[in-house]
C-alpha cells in the first residue's frame, strides 16, 4: 500500500514508518520537523516539509494513496494547560485540514495515534474503551475532539477510522528512539541521569495507596505500539470509527521503573522523593482486551526490554 506517515520524523512515527516498510508498504512521511528529527525518517521512505494545513492535499491529491497514518500532534500536558489555543489549532485544527484533504482525494483509512488522557480521571481501573472520557487538560481535550470528527467522517464521508488510546511508550528500534528536545518522560530522564545527566531521579509522592507508595502507570514497548498500527491499518472498515487500548494490563510504579533502570545500566542511580503533584492519580492502566480479541494483538516486551533499548539507543548517540 502506499501510505503517508504524519509525524513521521517523530519518535512514534518513525518506529512505525520502519515497520510499514519493513513489512512491504511505500511510505510518505509528512512533517514539519519542529519537534522531529530529519534523520530519525528511515532510509526508504519519502519526506515531505510541510505542515498538514500546508501540504496534505497537494500530497494525498498528487497519486494514489491507500491509507494515512496520523502521528503529527502537540503532546506536551503541561504546555496545554499554559496555552490550550496552541493545541486546539494545532491538534484539531491541522486534523481537519488533513480530514478535509482525505475526504477530497477519496482516501479511505485513516488510523489516529491518540491517548488514553481522553480518558481523564478514571473511576476504575484497568480503563475500558466503554469508560467515560473527561480530559483534564487542553491535550487529552483537543484529542478528544478529534476522535469525535473522526467518528463524523466516518458516519458522513464513509472514511473508515481507528483511534488507539495508549498511556507511555518507550523503549527504542533500531536507529529510532526517544529524543525530545523537552523530555517529560520518566524512563529517559532516569536513564539520562545514569549517564551522567542529571542528579537524581524524582519521586513525586510516596504514599500512594499502591504496593510501594508511588503511582503505578502504563507503559509499553514501542514496537510493540507500531505493531498496534499496523494491525489498525487492516482492521479499518469504511464508514466505522473504532477505538483501542493499549495497555500492559498490570503498569508499572515509578519505584519500579527506577530500580529497573539501575539493573539495566548497572549505575547506582540516586532516587529523591518529593510531594505529590497535584491531579496525579494513583493507577493509570488501560485494559487492551479488545484489541487482543479482535486483532490478535498484545505486549511482548516488558519493562526490561524496554529501558534495556532505550539505554543501547541512549549510549549509540
Amino acid at each position: 500500500m502506499k501510505l503517508l506517515v504524519t509525524g513521521g520524523a517523530g519518535y512514534i512515527g518513525s518506529v512505525v514508518s520502519a515497520l510499514l516498510l519493513e513489512a512491504g508498504h511505500e511510505v510518505v512521511v509528512l512533517d514539519d520537523l519542529s519537534t522531529g528529527h530529519e534523520d530519525a525518517v528511515p532510509a526508504g521512505a519519502r519526506l515531505v516539509r510541510g505542515t498538514l494545513r500546508g501540504a496534505a492535499a497537494e500530497v494525498l491529491g498528487g497519486a494514489g494513496f491507500d491509507a494515512v497514518l496520523h502521528f503529527a500532534a502537540r503532546s506536551l500536558v503541561g504546555e496545554s494547560v499554559e496555552n490550550p489555543g496552541l493545541y486546539w489549532d494545532k491538534n484539531l485544527g491541522e486534523s481537519l485540514a488533513l480530514l478535509e484533504a482525505m475526504r477530497a482525494a477519496g482516501v479511505p483509512r485513516i488510523v489516529f495515534s491518540s491517548t488514553a488522557a481522553t480518558y481523564g480521571e478514571p473511576e476504575s481501573t484497568p480503563i475500558l474503551e466503554t469508560d467515560p472520557t473527561r480530559p483534564t487538560n487542553p491535550y487529552g481535550a483537543s484529542k478528544l475532539a478529534i476522535d469525535t470528527t473522526l467518528a463524523e467522517y466516518a458516519r458522513l464521508h464513509g472514511i473508515g477510522g481507528v483511534s488507539l488510546r495508549y498511556f507511555n511508550v518507550a523503549g527504542a528500534y533500531g536507529t529510532q528512539g526517544e529524543r525530545h528536545t523537552v523530555e517529560t518522560h520518566l524512563i529517559p530522564n532516569v536513564l539520562k541521569i545514569a549517564n551522567g545527566d542529571g542528579a537524581a531521579a524524582k519521586l513525586y509522592g510516596e504514599d500512594y495507596p499502591t504496593p510501594d507508595g508511588t503511582c503505578v502507570r502504563d507503559y509499553i514497548h514501542v514496537a510493540d505500539l507500531g505493531r498496534a498500527h499496523l494491525l489498525a491499518l487492516d482492521a479499518c472498515e469504511p464508514g466505522a470509527h473504532q477505538i483501542f487500548n493499549l495497555g500492559s494490563g498490570t503498569g508499572y510504579s515509578v519505584r519500579e521503573v527506577v530500580e529497573v533502570c539501575r539493573e539495566v545500566t548497572g549505575r547506582d542511580i540516586p532516587a529523591e522523593a518529593h510531594p505529590r503533584r497535584p491531579g496525579d492519580p494513583a493507577v493509570l492502566i488501560a485494559s487492551s482486551d479488545k484489541i487482543q480479541s479482535q486483532l490478535g494483538w498484545k505486549v511482548e516486551r516488558d519493562l526490561h526490554a524496554m529501558v534495556s533499548d532505550a539505554w543501547t539507543f541512549l549510549r549509540s548517540r
